[in-house]
């Protein structure tokens, strides 16, 4: 199964790694798509871990997890790597350490295979966002190149239009009129 739009977004079920919100103890867990049925959820994948784009997008995510909570909207990111190696970035690098939402393994590429992401080449995902209704279908998705970094107020903005379930023109904003 691959991604399309207003298709049901292909589950899945796979490890994470997961910071407890009290610091303490770090986890991993099994996370299933479907574990979030009747909620919004934000999926994002980034290429690599121990790179450079990847972890300012990741804080920008943690840092409007409010944001998206607010909305009803759980976050979650992914890439190739496996969950040790995301518990190890994120023990080293400071400001992933006070991540607050779940990081999924890829590392045999079923999930960016599912999620047409996958670079086959080089074994890692490009960096594709994608927005989840609570039914579990797929209602918007972008994939960027390697380089490109993804603005962060765009998803959350595409987001509020979505869940208007009105037309909302170019550059709508929460709060503007709608055209129905």
């Amino acid at each position: 199964m691959s991604a399309k739009i207003g298709k049901p977004a292909p589950d899945f079920e796979v490890t994470a790694y997961n910071r407890p919100k009290d610091g303490t103890d770090e986890q991993f867990s099994t996370i299933k798509l479907s574990d979030y049925k009747g909620k919004w959820v934000c999926l994002f994948f980034y290429p690599r871990d121990f790179t450079f784009v990847c972890p300012t997008e990741i804080v920008s995510f943690n840092d409007a997890l409010g944001d998206f909570e607010d909305r009803d909207c759980a976050v979650l990111t992914a890439s190739t790597d496996s969950e040790f190696s995301h518990k190890g970035w994120c023990d080293v690098h400071e400001d992933l350490g006070k991540l607050k939402y779940p990081m999924l393994a890829d590392p045999g590429h079923a999930l960016t295979e599912a999620y047409d992401v996958l670079d086959e080449t080089k074994g890692l995902a490009y960096r594709g966002v994608y927005l989840i209704d609570p039914q579990g279908v797929l209602r918007w998705m972008a994939v960027h190149d390697l380089g490109v970094g993804r603005n962060v107020d765009e998803v959350l903005r595409v987001l509020d239009a979505l869940q208007t379930d009105k037309l909302c023109p170019c550059n709508w904003k929460k709060g503007e009129e709608t055209l129905n």
